[in-house]
């Protein structure tokens, strides 16, 4: 691809995912009655939140809120800025839910955040009530925006340049990528249930590729960017995240 076509593609994309244009969702979520609500409805449980590719735990702080306000307890999955190597990231996280088994009900992971936690929930459904995955490609983790598959290409480089603990050549294109593809391919637990929300307007991760045929699913209308603030993903998640609270087999 040449510098040219490029850029114009990073144009486009900048054009349609920006903070600005998702952040305008905010007051409309304030106001929204989904932003109200019981207080006890999340009976003390815990909700691990992992977040997107190159996202952090900053990207889930109005969720964070939100799930507080709620009587649920958020916890950061600990995996950083989700720019390392596949397999590493899935194993921290597993180790993440162990150390929070005991009040953990439930999780939320945002774009390649929620293809982890779906593989993670397939290996340990004993850690898990539920996954709830924001705009994630489990049919295709590598078919989001093509920039998004050449800031990873780029990141694969510098690790083979020694820099650590960045996903490598072998998440693209080896081993790992095929480890990872066949953990979304595994089927959940059936008392794991999983919500994919998706948007037709995410111009990063292409809607079709989070339609998990072994999750159920909901369609918003924002942006990649604004999942995280957008009331009508809320709205979704809510009585997901209210049964799994109300089931006493976790408790």
């Amino acid at each position: 691809m040449s510098a040219i076509t490029a850029t114009a593609r990073l144009a486009r994309l900048l054009a349609r995912e920006n903070a600005a244009t998702s952040l305008r969702q905010l007051p409309r979520l304030f106001r929204h009655p989904v932003w109200r609500g019981r207080a006890e409805a999340g009976a003390s449980r815990g909700v691990v939140l992992v977040p997107g590719f190159f996202s952090g735990a900053t990207s889930f702080a109005v969720l964070r809120r939100w799930l507080r306000g709620r009587g649920f307890r958020p916890r950061d999955a600990g995996i950083g800025f989700d720019v390392g190597c596949t397999g590493e990231l899935v194993g921290r996280l597993e180790r993440r839910l162990a150390e929070h088994a005991a009040e953990t009900g439930g999780r939320v992971g945002h774009s390649r955040g929620g293809g982890l936690a779906r593989v993670a929930a397939a290996h340990r459904p004993d850690l898990v009530r539920g996954v709830i995955m924001l705009g994630s490609p489990v049919l295709d983790p590598l078919g989001a925006h093509p920039v998004v598959f050449h800031a990873a290409r780029a990141l694969a480089r510098l690790s083979a340049a020694g820099v650590p603990n960045l996903l490598d050549a072998g998440c693209l294109t080896g081993g790992c990528r095929d480890e990872h593809l066949a953990g979304l391919a595994e089927p959940l637990a059936v008392d794991v249930p999983a919500l994919s929300v998706y948007s037709r307007r995410d111009a990063i991760v292409p809607w079709r590729a989070c339609l998990d045929p072994r999750a159920s699913h909901a369609e918003v209308h924002s942006g990649h960017l604004g999942l995280t603030i957008d009331p009508d993903v809320y709205t979704a998640v809510e009585p997901f995240l209210e049964e799994w609270a109300d089931d006493p087999a976790v408790a």
